[in-house]
């Protein structure tokens, strides 16, 4: 059973001026909870030890589709396999950011993959800023958190220079490169979020700018914000696969720029293979016996409960849990079916006493490095709340 504990809620006004204006639902209600979900610290270090468990796991599992060729597999767009193998290949292209969902880890559940958002996932601010700003606001111990999400992502900003563990070398090898950030224009979430992450970079030392996408040029020879500056990196708050398939001139001139030293993007193309969730099928055959794993196929499953999956899309989406006879317990219609599916073993979400199901969610840079939750229904969707922790 999941335990809560009811907190004041930040004022609309208040998180406006944070920068956080996405804080009512369509129908009104409010996205951030004024609850707080209280966990132990032995399950916090769970928490940790499970995804970096994880995340070391998708790492080999990776090599093992690259070195086998199973892109089709995973529904990687052709146009983007070279650039993938690429940026797997050399070490500058380091993994920024990316978000685990998880079921579990409360009140002694085993802790479950359910899915890595390892290109663009979203509750960044939340999870990095309105937990911690939640905490003061209630005048609580802003140490009673598993919270670290702000300087994990500073050090690997800094390891983009250093490559080491160790960032206190970074003033050594540093030498006044820029970022540009860019996210697409009008979505105020994605905006904030993508200037979030340039704050970061900002305070890690690097020079940096934020320009949308419609205004950023690239050509073969670099990447170009709209007064023509030249920048070597280039974070984009835009997936992978969308660029792939809306946008194949870029994906085809963001290869030739990579193969050519002008460029690096963030996150890098291979997050892309994480992003999938074919990997979910990967990991399920090469670590049968891993306690995180749920058994997973590429065809339904025989006689058990099961998620069915695109391995493609977001925020529930195109998503379906089917009983052991075949038959749909409920689903979520989208825009993603068109993409490959994919069958995971169904497991239960751990539930409050008003039966809402909590989904947990851990960031990982380099390290795990900060939690929080996700509250709804048997499919986590865009109506779904954000939910804060603390460690009691």
């Amino acid at each position: 059973m999941i335990t809560l504990q009811k907190i004041n809620s930040l004022e609309n006004e208040t998180l406006e001026k944070l920068g956080f204006s996405w804080h009512t639902d369509s129908d009104g209600s409010k996205y951030v909870s004024d609850e707080l979900v209280q966990i132990t610290q032995d399950e916090a270090e769970a928490y940790y030890e499970a995804t970096n468990t994880i995340y070391d796991m998708y790492v080999e599992a990776a090599e093992y589709v690259i070195e086998n060729d199973l892109f089709f597999d995973l529904g990687i767009p052709f146009n983007l396999v070279d650039m993938i193998k690429k940026s797997w290949q050399s070490d500058v292209h380091w993994h920024i950011y990316g978000r685990f969902d998880l079921c579990g880890g409360i009140d002694a559940q085993p802790i479950k993959l359910i899915e890595f958002n390892a290109d663009t996932p979203t509750s960044l601010f939340e999870t990095a800023l309105l937990q911690w700003a939640l905490l003061k606001e209630n005048e609580m111990d802003d140490s009673k958190q598993f919270n670290n999400v702000y300087e994990a992502i500073k050090n690997n900003f800094k390891r983009l220079i250093t490559l080491f563990d160790d960032t206190d070398t970074f003033d050594e090898h540093y030498d006044g490169w820029k970022i540009l950030f860019s996210s697409i224009a009008g979505n105020d979430e994605e905006e904030a979020t993508t200037k979030l992450l340039q704050q970061i970079a900002t305070d890690a030392g690097f020079n940096t700018s934020f320009d949308y996408l419609g205004n950023v040029h690239f050509d073969e020879t670099g990447i170009y914000d709209s007064d023509e500056n030249k920048y070597e990196y280039w974070f984009k708050l835009y997936p992978w696969e969308d660029i792939a398939t809306d946008e194949p001139e870029l994906a085809t001139t963001l290869t030739n720029m990579m193969q050519n030293q002008e460029a690096i993007i963030l996150n890098p193309a291979y997050t892309l293979l994480f992003q999938s969730k074919g990997m979910l099928k990967i990991l399920s055959d090469l670590f049968p016996d891993s306690p995180y794993l749920l058994k997973t196929s590429y065809e339904p499953l025989e006689g058990i409960k099961q998620v069915e999956k695109t391995v493609f899309g977001r925020e529930g989406a195109n998503t379906k849990i089917i009983d052991s006879n075949g038959d749909i317990v409920t689903q979520k219609d989208g825009e993603y079916d068109n993409y490959k599916k994919v069958y995971q073993e169904y497991v239960e979400f751990p539930k409050d006493s008003e039966g809402n199901k909590y989904q947990a969610g851990v960031f990982f840079a380099y390290e795990a490095c900060g939690l929080s939750f996700r509250k709804g229904g048997e499919i986590m969707d865009n109506m779904s709340k954000f939910v804060g922790h603390v460690i009691d």
